[in-house]
């Protein structure tokens, strides 16, 4: 039986994965904020369960059914999240934390009504894409802010936090998907990016920055 655990550590896998061919367990266990022993007892359960493959000093890596599991608990997640967000107003910056509660627990009969109350969406409050019913995911493709050019113009399509302190204040100063922002200035060195949104101006750390994805408006560059 597969238990919440255990979703738990696909999940986190296939996120690690994304970037990677296979996930050490030390990265997994910092990941989950578990003892290194610890992770490595779950992942041989998980192989036993055909749910992965792991080969000692080599890490893990899922297998297809390993991943079906984990693309569920990701639907299930961001539907919550987006769920959370637009029906019921919780700050974007909470919704990860609930929904984390929630992804175990959810029906398929609550998942589509949820679904489909959405219109179906494809992306959760941070530009995280939705896996459809069939569990198949469209990756969005971004370029982080720190790669653009001063003067251009982009569109935010996806924020790669879940921290609660980093969201509220990107939020604070209207860094939301879809978010449309012009790039006045980078100053050297690894130094804060200045921006423009709404007509306003700030300016953020290169390391905030690096975690923005945006896709560039060619035909509105200044």
């Amino acid at each position: 039986m597969i238990t919440p655990i255990h979703e738990d550590y696909l999940k986190t896998i296939y996120t690690l994965q994304e970037d990677k061919e296979r996930v050490s367990t030390n990265e997994l266990a910092e990941r989950l904020g578990v003892s290194a022993p610890s992770a490595t007892s779950m992942v041989q359960k998980l192989a036993e369960l055909k749910m992965l493959e792991y080969e000692p000093y080599r890490g893990v890596r899922l297998t297809l059914r390993g991943e079906k599991v984990a693309l569920r608990v990701i639907r299930l997640h961001r539907l919550v999240e987006l769920y959370l967000a637009e029906a019921l107003g919780l700050p974007w910056n909470q919704v990860h934390e609930e929904a984390e509660k929630l992804e175990h627990v959810l029906s398929e009969i609550l998942e589509e009504r949820i679904s489909a109350a959405l219109g179906h969406p494809t992306i959760d409050p941070h530009g995280d894409p939705i896996p459809d019913r069939s569990l198949c995911i469209e990756q969005p493709q971004g370029q982080p802010l720190t790669e653009i050019e001063a003067g251009r113009w982009v569109k935010i399509i996806r924020v790669l936090t879940m921290d609660n302190e980093r969201l509220s204040y990107l939020g604070s100063l209207g860094l939301y998907p879809n978010t449309q922002i012009r790039l006045l200035e980078k100053a050297p060195f690894n130094g804060p990016l200045t921006f423009e949104v709404g007509g306003d101006h700030y300016s953020i750390a290169s390391e905030m920055a690096d975690r923005i994805l945006v896709k560039e408006l060619k035909d509105i560059n200044l």
